[in-house]
């Protein structure tokens, strides 16, 4: 089944929302130029409020890997997702040092050769976005070819995410503006965005043409 993550939380009421909808996962953002940006200290508080089923990713662009270190080893994300312009050496740093944390790269798709980095990065799980926080989707007809799993991101509302799982069974779906009113968090919008995903997981996995095993990701 298609999971879903609510990205950008950085209110206290953000973690209430999360925890009504549950989703399969939550993200924060420690990218300074965001509206969204959590410092530490914000996002532990935030972590300590969301359900502990639900694993929280940590958003990071060309951060110092101490910071990263920092935030997995003391709780408070359980996944990094990478939106820079980060090495394979730079993520092979990070996997030596975090043995057992997910690490999520971002490619941003303007064209068909934005894919080949993306088919090969050692990342355990690649993201396929517009960019960075636009809320603008990019043009899903070049992912057609792409053959390993991913996490579909940009310009994704509870309304089109049937539509994009029905059409790609990404591994899973990740949202932020998509479920904002007036660039906060929407309770109603979250709830229907995670009704929508999971709803549409459930009947794609009931077609005959299931997606193919991924097996290799890490949960």
């Amino acid at each position: 089944m298609t999971r879903i993550k609510i990205c950008g939380l950085f209110r206290q009421c953000d973690a209430e929302y999360v925890n009504q909808a549950m989703p399969d996962y939550a993200g924060f953002v420690f990218f300074e130029k965001s509206h969204r940006k959590v410092t530490m200290q914000q996002a532990a508080q935030l972590r300590e409020k969301i359900h502990s089923s639900i694993p929280v990713a940590g958003v990071f662009v060309n951060a110092p890997r101490e910071q990263i270190l920092s935030l997995c080893r003391a709780g408070v994300i359980q996944i990094v997702q990478l939106h820079g312009g980060e090495s394979e050496e730079y993520i092979g740093g990070l996997k030596a040092l975090l043995p057992g944390v997910p690490i999520w790269r971002a490619f941003r798709v303007r064209a068909p050769e934005d894919l080949t980095a993306a088919q090969q990065s050692t990342a355990d799980l690649i993201l396929l976005d517009n960019g960075y926080g636009t809320g603008e989707p990019f043009d899903w007809s070049l992912i057609s070819g792409i053959t390993r799993p991913f996490v579909l991101a940009g310009g994704l509302t509870p309304q089109n995410i049937p539509q994009a799982i029905a059409r790609f069974a990404p591994y899973a779906v990740d949202i932020s503006s998509g479920v904002e009113t007036e660039r906060q968090k929407d309770r109603e919008k979250i709830l229907a965005a995670v009704a929508a995903a999971h709803g549409a997981g459930q009947e794609n996995m009931e077609k005959p043409q299931n997606r193919p095993e991924r097996s290799g990701q890490k949960e």
